[in-house]
C-alpha cells in the first residue's frame, strides 16, 4: 500500500538533522495552554476566517519562540503588539498581542523568551495568545494551521488509495 503524508509537515522535516521531532514546532506558551479560538482558515483564502488558534494565558506571561528563527517584525501592528519569525524552510510564525523583548533582525532559538502576552486579543475574556503560521513569502502565503506543527502532534500517513 503507498501513503502520502502531509505536505504541510515535509518541509519542517527536511529542515535540519535526522532526530525525534526534528524541526517540529514547541508550544509558544507554558505550561502547555488550552486552545480557546480554533483555526478556521478561508476559502476562498481572501475571504473573512481565523488564520491561527488562540491559546489562553495570563497578562504579563512570556511568549516563546516556537522554533529557531529570525525576528523579521517586533512592533505595532494595526494598533495591536506583534512579533514575527521566519524560521528555516519557509515557515513564518506570528504572536499577537505580545509586546516585543526582542529586535529585528535577531536570531532566536526554540524557546528564546521573545516578549510578553498584553491584554486586547478580539474575542477573548482574558489575556490570550493569537498564534499564526504560514508558509512562503507573505505576498503569497498559504496559512497553517500551527497545532499541526507541534512535536507532541503525531505524524499520520493516508493511504493514497483506499
Amino acid at each position: 500500500m503507498r501513503f502520502l503524508i502531509s505536505l504541510v509537515a515535509v518541509p519542517l522535516l527536511l529542515a535540519g538533522p535526522a532526530q525525534a521531532d526534528s524541526g517540529r514546532l514547541q508550544w509558544p506558551l507554558r505550561p502547555r495552554p488550552a486552545v480557546v479560538g480554533a483555526y478556521n482558515a478561508p476559502a476562498p483564502d481572501w475571504n473573512r476566517g481565523h488564520r491561527g488558534v488562540d491559546l489562553a494565558g495570563a497578562l504579563g506571561q512570556p511568549v516563546y519562540a516556537a522554533a529557531p528563527a529570525t525576528v523579521i517584525f517586533a512592533g505595532v501592528l494595526a494598533g495591536r503588539p506583534v512579533v514575527s519569525l521566519a524560521h528555516p524552510g519557509g515557515l513564518h510564525t506570528s504572536y499577537e498581542p505580545v509586546v516585543a523583548a526582542v529586535r529585528v533582525g535577531q536570531l532566536v532559538d526554540a524557546g528564546t523568551a521573545i516578549g510578553t502576552l498584553a491584554a486586547g486579543h478580539r474575542g477573548c475574556s482574558a489575556a490570550c495568545l493569537h498564534w499564526g503560521a504560514m508558509w512562503g513569502p507573505a505576498a503569497r502565503a498559504d496559512y497553517v494551521n500551527p497545532l499541526g506543527l507541534l512535536a507532541s502532534t503525531p505524524i499520520r500517513l493516508k493511504p493514497l488509495h483506499p
